[in-house]
């Protein structure tokens, strides 16, 4: 028997994206996969239900997860979708709600498991599942982008009959996946970049990208490939190494985020206040709060003469191919779970391990590993 995929139309507002593409759902049959598409999911982007070739589509949501061993989706599912679902499916989505603990309960009621897309973790093995870094590479992308607009100034240098105009500079703070396609873009743009981290070993990559690394003395390396809080006295160094880069800045753009936890203040509001008239600080934390303390997630506001922009769900913006990217991403995590045709998920592997939330039925001699996250 085929191994039968459902894909969810999204539902929460401002989200384009769609868990799977057409140029994927080929692949899918390869793996002897029967795919079944809720009517109208690619609408947001411009993929017509009859571009999905090899497809089934349903309209009844409820109809298309009744029987599926895999549902798949960017957000989580609402209430009456998991309720839907049938016992022991394995659910593939994001996870990051604030209804999480709720979400927990419907999963252990109806015995499903979830693989949590932003809980892949940073090995190198699983860089072809890591959603989390694809999509931050279109969101640091688009960052410039954004801010660009924004400002009363352009960001190359240009010379023209009346005189030259020097280029725009540009401070990006925090140099994972996000800061360093940001940095990449900027200098595309013209733009004269900084780039500022706490974990110094970031130093080569932004330099790579032909940013100047800027120097704080904080080694502040944690886990995970992740920045590790730091300690007050820490904190008032880097400041006041940051301050000065901040005041010269046209744009600055923050993007340090931990999954599952609050975005750590980067820009304080005395430091918003030094920064020049006419600055722009595109804030790519503001789903998990935001890096500048002026930020209003989901909102553009003027203060002191300053723009700070904290857009929401930024790779949506770009939804055509952060869908793309992220069907990929899937695609790749169903390779590791599928096996000779058959749902063989091994929950020893540490990719699995990691992402998995929810009880599953497991062979004697294997690991517990189903508290939920």
């Amino acid at each position: 028997m085929m191994i039968r995929i459902a894909v969810l139309k999204e539902r929460e507002s401002g989200e384009r994206r769609v868990a799977m593409v057409p140029a994927v759902i080929e692949r899918l049959t390869r793996l002897e996969c029967a795919v079944t598409i809720e009517a109208g999911a690619g609408a947001a982007l411009g993929i017509a239900d009859d571009a999905f070739a090899g497809a089934t589509m349903v309209d009844d949501v409820a109809t298309l997860v009744a029987d599926a061993d895999i549902v798949l989706a960017v957000q989580p599912p609402n209430p009456e979708t998991l309720a839907a679902m049938r016992e022991g499916a394995l659910l593939v989505c994001f996870t990051q709600t604030a209804d999480m603990p709720a979400m927990s309960d419907r999963l252990a009621a109806r015995q499903i498991t979830c693989l949590a897309m932003e809980r892949v973790p940073r090995i190198s093995r699983a860089q072809s599942i890591d959603a989390l870094s694809s999509q931050a590479a279109l969101a640091g992308y688009y960052a410039p982008l954004l801010g660009a607009t924004h400002l009363g100034r352009i960001l190359p240098r240009m010379t023209t009959a009346a005189g030259s105009l020097r280029p725009a500079a540009v401070l990006v703070m925090g140099l994972g996946v996000a800061g360093l396609q940001a940095i990449a873009t900027a200098r595309r743009l013209g733009a004269v970049v900084e780039g500022y981290d706490v974990r110094p070993e970031t130093r080569d990559e932004a330099a790579s990208l032909g940013a100047r690394f800027v120097e704080t003395g904080v080694d502040a390396r944690g886990e995970g490939g992740y920045a590790r809080e730091l300690t007050p006295e820490e904190k008032q160094t880097v400041a006041a190494a940051v301050t000065r880069h901040l005041q010269a800045a046209d744009l600055v753009i923050t993007t340090a985020a931990v999954p599952g936890r609050p975005a750590p203040e980067l820009i304080s509001a005395e430091q918003a206040a030094g920064m020049k008239a006419g600055a722009v600080i595109v804030d790519l934390a503001a789903d998990s709060g935001g890096n500048c303390a002026l930020s209003q997630p989901g909102e553009t506001v003027h203060r002191g003469g300053i723009t700070v922009i904290a857009p929401l769900n930024v790779p949506s913006r770009l939804a055509e191919h952060a869908s793309e990217l992220y069907a990929r991403n899937i695609l790749n995590l169903l390779e590791l779970l599928i096996v000779d045709g058959e749902l063989a998920p091994d929950w020893n592997d540490e990719v699995l391990a990691a992402m998995r939330l929810g009880p599953v039925d497991e062979p004697a001699g294997q690991r517990d590993n189903t508290a939920i996250a």
